[in-house]
């Protein structure tokens, strides 16, 4: 009698089992998904991005849900409209959104008059070929796509807080190397001298000596939503929101809109969502740092502590952070300047879990 190989024998075994149903095979892959992980305790914003990942929607559509969530919340007043006024006590939305699968992504940068940031970025990556729009062009855009608009995006605590801030002189601002002609501007370059003391920098000019104190950076004040949806596929999207820094200089951009730096995404990888000091945060791209880390070997840890060190060794009073899920569902945070909190739910949670990060 010949000897059969058992490769062969399983293999024929194998070709005789009958092929696995689309339900079953969907069973197989979901084990581990979906997965949503978001910056800070945003739970809600988490569970509506649950509620439609974990109903079949896709990834990108769970991301898009859970950051409108927090937009129409006004989670800790830095996300969606009605906070963080610039320095003319206007709100303005900066979003964005990537698909893992495709890599495509669809943002909007200093968008006025259009409070649906999320929903505007992924109509640029639906019915565009561009990436970024901006401006008054960005909230065009998105009205003739059909979201509401145009209106203000100002609310009476924006209002209140800028005026208080005006009362004070317009400080802390994020100007530099510059005198006023009034306490408020406008500004003109400085060819005097400086002194620095302490967390202070003092400027000569006409009117006596003006004292500026760097902007504080705090998750009230200068915040993102930064969302990772896995879903039962196995697909990985991301999403930001922010409305940016509080009084920051009209039109500046900060990172949420900036792919990379905010949030990446690879179906090959993982994904990566950042929050803090968007202006220095944008110069390292780090949530590109942490996906492509990740695809070197470095577990996530390793990865989103990796990211953060390459900005805190050429910027030691920088406060920010990131967290990184891998494409298995492994997640982790790191941080410096401050202690962060992320959120996550998945198939073995019964509800949002938050996690807590250590600097």
């Amino acid at each position: 009698m010949a000897r059969i190989d058992p490769l062969t024998f399983v293999c024929t075994l194998l070709l005789l089992l009958p092929p696995l149903t689309v339900a079953e095979a969907e069973l197989v892959r979901s084990e581990k998904f979906p997965i949503v992980v978001s910056t800070w305790p945003f739970i809600e914003a988490v569970r509506a991005a649950w509620r439609a990942v974990d109903n079949g929607s896709s990834a990108v559509e769970a991301v898009v849900e859970g950051c409108s969530a927090c937009e129409e919340l006004r989670c800790d007043g830095t996300v969606g409209p009605g906070g963080s006024p610039n320095e003319n006590g206007e709100t303005m939305i900066d979003a964005l959104v990537m698909d893992g699968v495709t890599m495509e992504v669809g943002a909007v940068a200093a968008m006025r008059f259009v409070k649906d940031g999320i929903r505007a970025a992924n109509l640029v990556m639906k019915y565009s070929q561009h990436t970024l729009l901006a401006g008054e062009g960005a909230s065009a855009f998105a009205i003739s796509m059909g979201l509401p608009g145009p209106m203000n995006l100002s609310s009476p605590e924006s209002v209140k807080k800028w005026s208080d801030w005006k009362e004070n002189r317009c400080q802390p601002n994020f100007r530099k190397n510059v005198v006023p002609e009034n306490d408020c501007g406008p500004y003109k370059p400085n060819n005097g001298a400086m002194t620095v003391s302490g967390d202070k920098r003092t400027e000569s000019c006409e009117m006596g000596k003006i004292e500026y104190r760097p902007p504080l950076v705090g998750p009230h004040n200068h915040d993102t939503i930064s969302m990772a949806v896995i879903d039962k596929m196995g697909h990985i999207a991301v999403g930001t929101s922010t409305n940016g820094a509080t009084f920051k200089i009209p039109g500046r951009v900060g990172d949420g809109p900036i792919v990379g730096s905010s949030a990446y995404a690879d179906d090959e990888v993982g994904g990566c969502g950042a929050t803090g000091d968007g202006d220095t945060m944008m110069r390292f791209l780090p949530c590109y740092q942490v996906v492509e880390s990740m695809r070197q070997g470095m577990k996530p840890e390793e990865a989103a502590k990796d990211a953060i060190s390459r900005i805190t060794r050429k910027f030691p009073d920088f406060v920010g952070a990131v967290v990184a899920v891998d494409k298995k569902g492994s997640h982790a945070g790191a941080c410096h300047g401050w202690t962060f909190q992320y959120s996550v739910q998945n198939p073995d949670m019964d509800d949002v879990q938050v996690f807590t990060v250590l600097p």
